[in-house]
């Protein structure tokens, strides 16, 4: 009996093996065939931390006040519906639409592939999470999702997202259509959305969160990227951003 029950573990365990790997097979075939546009997201720290869950400070200290980057995330041309994704996928996902391939290969991120973008990292792709302090462990999970689906090395991918940040500075973009951070201050979303194109020359999708007291705030800015990863474009697929009318831009 005790033999049986080895044997049925075992099996169980080649079939899990089984079927992440054709998971993954899957994901790297439609990232390969599919991808049209990423999506580099930058999230304003003051939204972030005025939560409930609140935020920490990761060990190189206080980042400044600016969007950071949130990740690069390759996306397909349009979201698939669970009938739309062949079975070994449909059998792993939940959601009833899926928008990108998410870890395409199972390879670590290797520091010393980009040891010499680790101080811009730390400066522009600081985690706010509760938990390690360590803005590496951010990184690694942003390439082990999203980076391996990009078709860029680990380099060029951080790389990438750094560039497309240096040429379009949102903080200066919004300051200089007069939205700056405020704890007072509302803002008409329109007039966010506005700015950005007029700052960057392409609509982007905005995303709200709510504040301590209840407030919208503005969260994140997608910003979309063409398929060769080189230029913005006007965000094709739109989202649902949690965002009223007016919305503030919490200090931080």
């Amino acid at each position: 009996m005790e033999a049986i029950v080895k044997a049925r573990k075992e099996a169980n365990k080649v079939r899990k093996i089984v079927r992440n790997q054709d998971t993954a097979a899957e994901e790297r075939r439609l990232a390969a065939e599919e991808r049209k546009v990423a999506l580099e997201e930058r999230k304003w720290p003051g939204s972030f931390c005025d939560t409930k869950k609140g935020c920490c400070f990761p060990d190189t200290g206080k980042p400044a006040t600016d969007f950071g980057i949130h990740g690069l995330w390759p996306n397909y041309a349009k979201c698939k519906t669970r009938g739309e994704l062949d079975g070994a996928l449909e059998m792993v996902t939940k959601r009833k639409k899926k928008c990108w391939p998410e870890n395409c290969n199972s390879e670590r991120l290797k520091l010393w592939e980009i040891k010499d973008l680790v101080t811009e990292l730390d400066a522009n792709w600081p985690t706010l999470a509760c938990k390690g302090g360590k803005s590496i462990e951010f990184w690694t999970h942003e390439w082990e999702k999203h980076g391996t689906c990009s078709n860029l090395d680990q380099h060029g991918y951080f790389a990438t997202a750094l560039g497309f940040k240096a040429r379009h500075n949102l903080t200066g973009i919004l300051a200089d259509a007069g939205i700056v951070p405020s704890d007072s201050e509302t803002y008409f979303l329109s007039s966010i959305r506005d700015a950005i194109k007029e700052g960057t020359g392409f609509t982007a999708n905005l995303e709200c969160n709510r504040g301590v007291a209840g407030e919208t705030q503005l969260f994140q800015v997608y910003q979309c990227i063409d398929s060769a990863g080189e230029n913005l474009i006007d965000c094709p697929l739109p989202m649902q951003g949690n965002c009223k009318d007016r919305v503030q831009l919490p200090a931080f």
